[in-house]
């Protein structure tokens, strides 16, 4: 399954004290270099086939990160890390349009899943101070003495001067 790929690439991220904004643009990023790795052709912000709501029906709502691929239908990605029923909506009609949807959310979860046959790839962030967030394995500090392979003891002379 596409969302499992795509969830182990995005395990690979390490970042700290990236505000919302950042954090979805670092998210949207690795998608896209995650696609392109796989040889397929990637589109950012590619118009969907679902509409705006009025007044804007005209126009085409878009997704964050489309992928044209030879080896299988075409992929979709949008990256939230709210629960957005509009999101929902967008991805089930890029499913009904034949291709394969996919939902990466981020969050400290646990994260609800979404209705069939939209995927879910996940990341699991740690909210920092304020509004900022770390990969929580990122924020575990070394163990006491990583890094030492050898130790010598000496004596410092105390007391005398030179």
């Amino acid at each position: 399954m596409e969302a499992d790929a795509l969830t182990a690439w995005l395990e690979q991220l390490i970042f700290a004290d990236l505000t919302t904004v950042e954090l979805t643009a670092r998210v949207i990023d690795s998608v896209a270099e995650w696609g392109a790795g796989q040889g397929w052709r990637v589109y950012r912000r590619a118009p969907s086939v679902l509409t705006l709501p009025p007044p804007l029906e005209r126009q085409h709502s878009v997704v964050d990160v489309a992928f044209a691929r030879t080896d299988g239908p075409p992929l979709v990605v949008e990256v939230d890390h709210t629960d957005r029923t509009r999101t929902v909506d967008k991805l089930l009609a890029e499913a009904q349009a034949g291709r394969i949807a996919i939902w990466v959310r981020w969050g400290s979860g646990p994260f609800k899943a979404p209705p069939m046959p939209v995927q879910m790839a996940t990341l699991t962030v740690t909210r920092r101070s304020g509004r900022r967030f770390a990969r929580a394995h990122d924020l575990i500090p070394p163990a006491h003495g990583a890094g030492i392979t050898e130790a010598q003891e000496i004596t410092m002379p105390f007391g005398e001067t030179s």
